[in-house]
C-alpha cells in the first residue's frame, strides 16, 4: 500500500494569505501546506481521504490518473470543499466515484452540492455512488477499512485504520475504545496544530504524548499550522520515531 501526503496544513494552509511570518516566507517546500488530505493506494483501489479546497491543484501535483473513492471524516469546508472536481474521473474514466461518509456528512454534502442530488441532472454533474458508513469495518475492493470514532471538540468525526497504517485528523479528544482499535499500527499519522492550547485540535505537545500512548513504529504529524514554527527546527525536538509530514511525502505500509 502507498501512501502519499496531498495536503498537511490546516484549513488556511500555508502560506496564509497576507502572512509575513517566517514559516509563510520560508523558501522550503516542507512549510508549504495544502489543505489536509492523504491519497491511498492499493492494490486494486484508489482512495483520497477528505478532499479539501485544493482537491484539484492536489490531483494533478501529485498526477493521479485513478480513482475510486472518497473517505470523508467529517463535513468541514477544509475537508469536503473540493468534491465538485472529481468531474475529469467521472468523464474521462467513465466512472462513479463511490462516496463513504456518515449520514451526517451526506447531509452537509447534499446541502452544500444540492445540484449533484437535484432531480433535474445536467450533463457534466459529478456522478457520485453514496454509500453510509459508521463504526463498523467496511471493504473498499479488497481493503478492510476500520473507521475510528473521534472528537473534534464536540463533533464526533472519523479516523481510519487501513492494515497497519492510520490516519487521526482534526482530534481533540480520543476515547480508550478507539485507542485499543489503533494499538499495534506500524504507521501513525495524527494531527498537530500548533505549541498553543487550542480547543478543538491537538496540540504538538498532546499528539506526541498520544504517539507514545500507541507506539507506532513510525508515527507523523499532520494539519499543521503556520504557528507550529519552520519544518526543520520543529523536527528537531521531535521524539525517535516522529516526524512532521509534508506535502508530497509518500510511505509504503503492509
Amino acid at each position: 500500500m502507498k501512501i502519499t501526503f496531498l495536503g498537511t496544513g490546516t484549513s488556511q494552509g500555508i502560506p496564509v494569505i497576507t502572512c509575513n511570518c517566517e514559516v509563510c516566507q520560508s523558501d522550503d517546500h516542507r512549510n508549504n501546506r495544502l489543505r489536509v488530505s492523504v491519497l491511498i493506494e492499493t492494490g486494486d483501489k484508489t482512495i483520497v481521504i477528505d478532499s479539501g479546497p485544493d482537491f484539484r491543484y492536489q490531483m494533478l501535483r501529485a498526477k493521479v490518473k485513478d480513482l475510486d473513492a472518497i473517505l470523508f471524516t467529517h463535513e468541514h469546508k477544509d475537508h469536503v470543499a473540493g468534491l465538485d472536481d472529481i468531474r475529469p474521473f467521472n468523464y474521462l474514466l467513465h466512472k462513479n466515484i463511490d462516496i463513504y461518509a456518515t449520514d451526517r456528512v451526506q447531509d452537509a454534502l447534499k446541502r452544500e452540492f444540492s445540484y449533484i442530488f437535484s432531480d433535474v441532472k445536467y450533463p457534466g454533474l459529478p456522478q457520485i455512488e453514496l454509500h453510509t458508513i459508521d463504526q463498523e469495518p467496511f471493504f473498499i475492493g479488497e481493503t478492510e477499512i476500520i473507521p475510528l470514532a473521534i472528537m473534534h471538540y464536540k463533533l464526533p468525526i472519523l479516523g481510519f485504520r487501513i492494515g497497519n497504517f492510520t490516519y487521526i485528523t482534526d482530534a481533540k479528544t480520543i476515547s480508550e475504545e478507539t485507542i485499543a482499535k489503533v494499538r499495534g499500527t506500524k504507521i501513525l499519522v495524527v494531527n498537530a496544530l500548533q505549541r498553543q492550547t487550542h480547543i478543538s485540535h491537538f496540540t504538538l505537545e498532546e499528539a506526541v504524548e498520544f504517539g507514545k500512548k500507541i507506539g507506532a513504529e513510525q508515527t507523523y504529524f499532520t494539519h499543521i499550522s503556520h504557528n507550529l514554527g519552520l519544518h526543520q527546527e520543529v523536527e528537531k525536538e521531535l521524539p525517535e520515531g516522529m516526524k512532521l509530514a509534508y506535502d508530497g511525502l509518500t510511505l509504503f505500509s503492509e
